[in-house]
């Protein structure tokens, strides 16, 4: 009976060679070459795609600033809307510091600073004064001109005191920032999803047949 336990023991043993042997060829059918280059070729579709993302992103974020440069308020805000539908819906497309509205800042500034420096202002048309000043320096509207109005207007005291005034335009409420996607159901987002799983196949697959090469080596070598 210990013979027949060892040679059903053997035949067993000869048997899990034979399974692990045909697991490695079947592991060898699809060449690691072969997965590598079909890698490369979804990367490079996978890159074009997360590229033509950014560049939309890009374009819509220039039409937003075009927009703010032209003053059209209803235009702007159909841009914005426009690159925050985009961003929402597509990865790669972060904005990084957000896009700035400096043109409307300015104006709402400039605004702001007629008010409260001209008729209004208890020491006369202080606002008059510094255009007197600062228009002959500057052939166009601009920001070095909007700091030189500044810079005269703050030799004279507002109509109200700047420490109480909250009406007075904050920079950091003319940044617009939006969330982009870590992942997105676009061409972009399948794209990366393939290569991230022909990745992972070719791992596993590497994995597998190091794994049975070494049973086979430590465990069945004498069979």
């Amino acid at each position: 009976m210990g013979s027949s336990y060892i040679g059903g023991n053997h035949e067993t043993r000869v048997a899990d060679k034979g399974r692990i042997q045909k697991g490695i060829k079947d592991l060898q059918r699809v060449k690691t070459w072969q997965l590598i280059v079909l890698l490369i070729i979804v990367g490079f579709v996978a890159a074009t795609f997360l590229r033509l993302n950014s560049i939309g992103m890009v374009q819509r974020r220039d039409a937003v600033i075009t927009a703010d440069q032209k003053g059209d308020e209803e235009v702007l805000i159909d841009r914005l809307y426009d690159l925050q539908r985009f961003v929402a819906a597509h990865m790669n497309t972060d904005l990084g510091r957000g896009v700035y509205l400096e043109q409307s800042y300015n104006r709402d500034l400039q605004t702001w600073q007629e008010t409260q420096y001209g008729d209004a202002n208890p020491n006369g048309n202080i606002y008059q004064k510094a255009q007197e000043v600062c228009a002959p320096k500057f052939s166009r509207y601009s920001y070095a001109y909007l700091q030189c109005t500044t810079s005269e207007l703050e030799k004279y005291p507002a109509a109200r005191d700047p420490a109480t005034d909250t009406s007075k335009p904050r920079q950091e409420a003319y940044i617009h920032s939006f969330s982009s996607p870590v992942w997105s159901p676009d061409f972009a987002g399948w794209a990366t999803l393939a290569f991230a799983v022909i990745l992972l196949l070719i791992i596993i697959r590497l994995v597998s047949i190091g794994i049975l090469q070494l049973m086979l080596r430590r465990h069945y070598k004498r069979i």
